[in-house]
């Protein structure tokens, strides 16, 4: 559960810390002041992303922290050990949002990319939007509540890596069969161009390596008669550097019997003798190989020719035209045997459809069990919410694709319609009264209707989820009076297996609060500031009171109020 919220410089907020409790943590306030900010800054600790935008005027940074407790919690521990991140008790997760658009993230005071921060979030909260039961009008979004549901993400992984592969493949013989014309328009072209790169047969660098050679070649006449004079100067010269070192070393030995001090002088001396007479000794071996053959440099004049002419033609180097050489000649095998590359493809695409039908029927037959059950529960929920001859059924079905259509996925022999969940297409149908029958839930719910279908959805999908935190931003939406009532009521059912965090407006759902917070816009100086804070029971009764007849409280509302609390 989330034990403590702190935010600074947040939009409005200029600091608050809030201390929440377990089972239903209600927070109200009138419109504009900061019930949504204060929403929008939680979702930071999910992983949401953020804008420089959010960080208050006249501030360099927003922070959010929130702690959570997760003793309890093997997920969260398993996934800070796979990251190796220390595990404590208390999680402590922190966001902070730079003026300078830099954002940076924590867990247990280390730093963490994003996506750590978002899987962290996806094992705590779940977090119902204020706009968010709006989903349910976009058919789309039914079968993601069903696999929720279902408890099905390993038949859903699997299925998806057939279906990327397919997809794949299919747009590899796309790309393929668009390049059949042109390929064998240039076949020819292939043919004379790897005949000559492979006549001239170029090496990699062999082109470097010429010229390096020639350049010694030309030179040769040049390169002996420096090598002499080298070489006569260190052995042969009168004096020459080898004498002198001699005549040196004599006279340092004839020191160092004197003072011992010039042994290693001594020594340096013969070190330098013995690099003279080696390098002396590498000359002459170089000079003796020294050979001045004209023939020579003609064959290397003569093979340089060809490989420049390669070079201007193919890409101005030689790993230039033997790239370009094996790239003609896969396409040249490509449009040589173009046929049989399009039947193999074909043959894999025929079998990941199958693979692919086989993974979907998997799923389909999960979503079926569930169906069933999805159906009863929410039926039943529905009821305590005040629909009792509601209907609810989940319609799963399967389309056949047209004969001539080549885009499909196949299960015993027949061909279906498929998408990135398979080969199902799941709606849901209502019928909220009695004698009336079942029709698309997008054509016949109103707006509370849709509020207590979503809000149903969301009981039955967290009792069997178990994330640790709920937060529904205005579940209320679209309901009043007694039905409200029956909406709290299921709210403070819910926080029996969770924390709850929920804003509302009603005061039916506040005064059934274990723990309830206002917020409120005040000026302070020229600048707007929200604020929060945990209501004592006096306090309590005043702001209930407030939900029920606005600014002016009188003795009938309070009276409510006490009543609404009293009675939770």
């Amino acid at each position: 559960m989330l034990k403590n919220l702190e935010i600074k410089d947040y939009a409005l907020i200029d600091h608050i810390n809030i201390e929440f409790g377990k089972g239903l943590n209600i927070i109200t306030g009138e419109t504009g002041a900061g019930k949504s900010i204060l929403i929008d800054a939680m979702s930071l600790l999910l992983g949401e992303r953020a804008s420089n935008e959010v960080v208050r005027k006249g501030s360099q940074k927003s922070f959010v922290e929130g702690i959570f407790d997760v003793a309890s919690n093997r997920k969260v521990k398993s996934l800070l050990e796979e990251n190796e991140i220390e595990f404590q008790p208390e999680l402590i997760i922190r966001r902070e949002i730079s003026l300078k658009g830099s954002n940076r993230c924590f867990v247990n005071d280390s730093p963490v990319p994003l996506n750590i921060i978002k899987e962290l979030g996806d094992l705590l909260v779940d977090l119902h939007g204020q706009h968010e039961h709006q989903s349910l009008l976009r058919t789309e979004t039914h079968i993601e509540f069903l696999d929720e549901f279902s408890n099905n993400n390993k038949l859903l992984d699997d299925y998806k890596i057939v279906y990327k592969a397919l997809n794949s493949k299919q747009n590899e013989l796309r790309e393929l069969k668009s390049k059949e014309d042109s390929l064998k328009e240039k076949k020819e072209i292939y043919i004379y161009q790897i005949r000559e790169i492979d006549n001239i047969n170029p090496l990699p660098n062999e082109d470097e390596l010429i010229i390096n050679e020639l350049n010694i070649l030309e030179n040769s006449e040049k390169l002996l008669e420096l090598t002499d004079d080298v070489y006569l100067k260190l052995y042969d010269g009168d004096p020459s550097v080898i004498d002198l070192l001699g005549e040196t070393k004599h006279k340092l030995n004839q020191l160092a019997r004197i003072d011992k001090s010039f042994l290693e002088s001594e020594c340096e001396c013969d070190s330098v003798l013995a690099v003279v007479k080696e390098l002396a000794n590498s000359l002459r071996n170089y000079k003796s190989k020294i050979d001045v053959d004209p023939k020579e440099i003609e064959e290397k004049r003569e093979r340089l020719g060809p490989l420049n002419l390669l070079k201007k033609k193919y890409g101005g180097s030689i790993r230039n035209i033997i790239e370009h050489r094996e790239k003609i000649g896969k396409e040249f095998e490509l449009a040589d045997n173009f046929s049989a590359a399009i039947n193999n493809i074909e043959k894999e695409i025929n079998e990941l459809r199958e693979t692919a039908g086989e993974a979907a029927e998997k799923l389909s037959s999960v979503r079926k069990k569930y169906a069933v059950k999805v159906e009863s529960e929410v039926k039943k929920v529905l009821s305590q919410l005040g629909i009792p001859d509601a209907i609810f059924k989940v319609n799963i079905l399967q389309s056949e694709v047209d004969k001539h259509d080549d885009n499909f996925i196949s299960y015993k022999n027949k061909k279906f319609n498929f998408s990135n969940n398979g080969f199902n297409e799941v709606e849901f149908y209502v019928s909220t009264n009695a004698g009336e029958d079942i029709k698309p839930l997008i054509k016949v719910a109103s707006g509370g209707e849709i509020s207590r279908i979503m809000l149903s959805l969301k009981t039955i999908l967290a009792k069997s989820d178990k994330l640790p935190l709920l937060i529904f931003d205005e579940i209320d939406t679209g309901v009043s009076g007694r039905i409200a009532q029956k909406v709290g009521a299921a709210l403070k059912e819910l926080a029996s297996f969770h924390q709850i965090i929920s804003i509302t407006h009603l005061a039916q759902i506040a005064g059934m609060a274990d723990q309830h917070f206002a917020v409120e816009k005040k000026q302070a100086g020229n600048r707007s500031v929200s604020s929060i804070k945990k209501l004592d029971d006096d306090e309590r009764i005043n702001e209930v009171a407030k939900l029920i007849s606005g600014e002016e409280l009188s003795k009938a509302s309070i009276e409510s109020a006490k009543q609404l609390i009293l009675n939770k």
